[in-house]
């Protein structure tokens, strides 16, 4: 009788304390808005979310896929999004200077990872006098990043034409088609156009080294709210980028990739080379104002931004980690 009165005794205070015992919150929700599923440059995001960082951090990520860049920033700005992990330099830094409440919280790839590949009978860049070009659109970071591969061979705007398409996919297949003589791609199709043998006249990030391609975004509102939440984000993102480059996680970074674009092996395999290598994944998940300031540069040489703008108006005080 004792026993089971003692039994009884610790049932109940076991019962006390579940009842005392704080609920386990709720993981935040965080709305990310990215173009493509299969681009490599969400690399780091995938493996962040395979690997259980962001679930340690609290975090539930829902992922909705736009049509564009510029879309997903659009919906970023109108709250729809809570992030946007992988956007294009260009429209975060447009949107802001018409007033849209967008921050740049994070570089993502540092230099552009574009490659210019032409028809095989073209050799090298001077031949590409009288031909046509395609790349992104007339007032495209793409005209920027060409234009500075040519001109140290002797290339100037009227030299050559140029035709546009926004997606990487429709340069190739113009390329392909026999529509252009060259054409601006990035990962993997540069590999695709290689390996149907044309000609990789060269990396836009050794004429760029330090113009950065892509940032991450936050809604400025909703992250002022949510300073807590966006810094334990940033941590999650910092472990995938940093379990990416550990060489041990070579063949899981590959299947992963695999799993997400369904490409070919070979191309995969190619694109981790590509972006390991070349270290096109920021590791320090700072902000640099030298290197931005590049971008800002750039977009009033095309006549999109005056000279009044600031590269402070980007940044998030308090969670956008700054150097100089």
């Amino acid at each position: 009788m004792r026993v089971l009165k003692s039994l009884q005794l610790a049932g109940l205070a076991f019962a006390a304390a579940l009842v005392a015992m704080p609920a386990a919150r709720a993981a935040d929700t965080v709305q990310i808005g990215s173009v493509d599923a299969s681009s490599t440059s969400l690399w780091p995001l995938h493996a962040a979310i395979t690997n259980g960082f962001f679930a340690a951090e609290n975090i539930k990520v829902d992922v909705v896929f736009a049509q564009s860049n510029a879309s997903v920033i659009q919906q970023l700005a109108a709250g729809s999004f809570n992030i946007a992990p992988t956007a294009g330099m260009v429209d975060p830094i447009r949107a802001v200077s018409k007033g849209a409440p967008v921050a740049l919280i994070r570089i993502v790839i540092p230099a552009p990872p574009y490659a210019l590949l032409a028809k095989p009978s073209i050799g090298k860049i001077e031949e590409l006098k009288g031909k046509t070009l395609i790349i992104g659109g007339p007032k495209d970071i793409t005209r920027i990043f060409t234009e500075r591969m040519l001109a140290p061979h002797g290339l100037k705007p009227g030299d050559y034409d140029y035709v546009f398409a926004g997606a990487t996919s429709a340069r190739f297949a113009a390329l392909k088609s026999g529509a252009v003589d060259a054409a601006l791609l990035t990962t993997p199709f540069n590999f695709f156009a290689e390996t149907e043998g044309y000609h990789n006249l060269g990396f836009t990030f050794d004429y760029l080294p330090k113009m950065p391609f892509a940032g991450m975004a936050v809604n400025r509102e909703w992250a002022s709210k949510n300073a807590d939440v966006v810094r334990r984000f940033l941590d999650a993102y910092d472990k995938g980028v940093a379990w990416f480059y550990d060489p041990a996680n070579r063949a899981a970074a590959i299947a992963l990739q695999l799993q997400t674009s369904k490409v070919a092996r070979e191309d995969v395999e190619k694109a981790y080379a590509f972006m390991h290598d070349k270290n096109l994944f920021e590791r320090a998940g700072t902000v640099s104002k030298q290197s931005v300031q590049t971008v800002i540069d750039a977009l009033r040489d095309l006549g999109d931004l005056g000279a009044d703008f600031k590269i402070d108006r980007l940044l998030l005080p308090g969670v956008t980690r700054v150097v100089d």
